[in-house]
């Protein structure tokens, strides 16, 4: 069915509204009199120096196979109206709405401040991982480059990263991937989220398509690097019939594994999803907030460890069946990421630095 319109829609982005922030104490409400009948312009993206004294964040969730990360941008231009991240802005005093597209802030010097903390004495090596909050990939990361320049930082310090991402401008930075691979230093996870045109339009405007995904796939996995397709989120009766489709075309494109987490609306993504589905989809909307919450404890959101990435009942059972029964059929593992190599950390020499002794 065609997806509807309304002036919640704002064209090339997630949602065309901005709720205010949970921590904002004053609020006010727009109210249409009909007297404004003029177009209002298109919202512009405006990018804000992110000024860190600290890069690498850590965290003790059982729910996610890493204890540290860097996230070289706050908010994201590809819009996803599910990302699990826009309530984060609220802490900036922005909303998770139309302001976490379009007001970014991106963490100049992050390498330099990556590299005091990679010579700390009291560092021990450890995967980390690069995109798990916003996409490191986004399409202001062709002008800042603060990924290629963490990368390039770790390459010389030959520290695990492992990178999630759903853009391919990630095949720019094949040539310190490259190298990075030789040491089992690396692998990366491309989201694949649909593989319908239209859907993704609206689900995920300013990203590539799913084609363009697997095609990324292909192009890392032929230069030998390990690479995995993570479908997220599954969203029901959204985009959980392509569960098959997209495990297949995955292990045709070299994807060593598949993944994947259940659609998660903590504080204002929920009622940020919800207008999404009333503009788009008003004919299912009841019925998919009813089979999520089938899987929150009859909530939107389950918060609990254990929980949260997967839900639980009947449908979340079914969706772990199927993904299960179809890396079986095409020979893929499950997990995110593989196990990397930390015997190879070592801090290079600066000029200046003492000689060891021994």
């Amino acid at each position: 069915m065609a997806a509807s319109q309304s002036r919640h829609s704002t064209k090339g982005r997630g949602t065309g509204i901005n709720p205010v922030p949970r921590y904002r104490i004053q609020r006010h409400e727009p109210v249409d009199d009909g007297w404004w009948r003029g177009d209002e312009p298109a919202p512009q993206t405006c990018v804000l120096p992110d000024p860190a004294r600290r890069v690498i964040s850590y965290n003790r969730s059982p729910d996610v196979p890493f204890d540290r990360s860097i996230n070289p941008y706050r908010g994201c231009e590809h819009g996803c109206i599910y990302c699990f991240a826009r309530p984060s802005h609220a802490y900036l005093d922005l909303s998770p709405g139309l302001d976490f597209e379009t007001r970014l802030f991106a963490k100049i010097g992050a390498a330099d401040c990556l590299e005091a903390e990679l010579r700390a004495p009291g560092y021990r090596c450890a995967p980390l991982v690069l995109g798990a909050n916003t996409d490191c990939y986004q399409p202001i990361e062709k002008q800042y480059r603060i990924t290629r320049e963490l990368l390039e930082r770790l390459a010389e310090f030959r520290h695990p990263v492992s990178i999630l991402t759903k853009s391919s401008l990630i095949l720019r930075d094949r040539d310190i991937l490259r190298e990075l691979a030789r040491d089992n230093l690396v692998n990366v996870m491309v989201s694949v989220t649909t593989l319908d045109t239209d859907l993704k339009r609206r689900l995920e405007p300013r990203t590539p398509s799913g084609e363009r995904r697997l095609a990324t796939v292909t192009a890392l996995h032929e230069a030998g690097i390990p690479t995995g397709v993570l479908l997220a989120p599954v969203i029901p009766h959204i985009n959980d019939a392509e569960i098959e489709t997209i495990v297949a075309r995955a292990a045709a494109a070299g994807a060593r594994s598949v993944a994947s987490v259940l659609l998660r609306l903590p504080h204002e993504l929920s009622a940020l999803f919800r207008d999404w589905l009333g503009t788009h989809y008003p004919d299912r909307a009841q019925r998919v907030m009813n089979t999520l919450q089938a899987c929150r404890g009859g909530k939107d959101n389950d918060s609990r460890f254990g929980r949260r990435m997967t839900g639980e009942g009947p449908y979340a059972q079914l969706i772990s069946q199927r993904l299960t029964l179809a890396r079986r059929r095409h020979g893929l593992l499950h997990r995110r990421f593989h196990r990397l190599n930390t015997a190879a950390f070592v801090c290079p020499r600066r000029h200046g630095d003492q000689l060891n002794l021994i």
